[in-house]
């Protein structure tokens, strides 16, 4: 078998060389041609992004962040209002409609429940806040002989130069 001299490491003639580098910056500046119409293009910018920018923030959409305990306040607010709202409305057609109704009766007849539902919301949010502020429940469990030192320690000092006595109680 005879070895094929490989193309890369055979050195070009002079005339061949000429000829390459014509072709070359011939293909460099010769125009591209158009591409088609439907071919997809594509451009990825995997530059990292800035953490701060010069744009001004946008206002969002919807409500705005808030804590969890806001959040659970304006819900309450809105729901107080809302209940208020119906009965105070209900209260004022009935009135109209009736034309003689004693107004502090409606009042009362008309306010009652939303006194009670206003009670009752504070009292769950109390029941709430005692339970997040219970101690919590810690289960200790412990293998072999386990002793218990009930000793209580007392200090007194007195004098103007200071004397400690500790005694020891078991």
């Amino acid at each position: 078998m005879v070895p094929v001299p490989d193309p890369r490491k055979t050195p070009m003639t002079d005339a061949e060389a000429e000829a390459e580098a014509l072709r070359l910056i011939t293909d460099a500046y010769r125009p591209a041609p158009p591409a088609p119409v439907h071919t997809p293009t594509s451009f990825r910018d995997d530059t990292p992004r800035p953490a701060i920018g010069t744009t001004p923030p946008v206002p969002q959409p919807g409500r705005p962040p808030m804590s969890q305990g806001a959040t659970d306040a304006s819900v309450l607010m809105l729901a107080g209002a809302g209940s208020v709202s119906m009965v105070s409305v209900s209260a004022g057609i009935l009135m109209y409609l009736s034309q003689y109704a004693d107004p502090v009766v409606c009042g009362i007849v008309l306010g009652a429940p939303t006194v009670v539902v206003l009670a009752l919301c504070r009292l769950v949010r109390r029941a709430k806040e005692a339970v997040q502020a219970a101690p919590p429940v810690i289960h200790q469990h412990y293998e072999g002989t386990v002793h218990q030192d009930h000793s209580s320690y007392s200090t007194e000092t007195r004098g103007l130069i200071a004397r400690t006595r500790t005694e020891i109680r078991r």
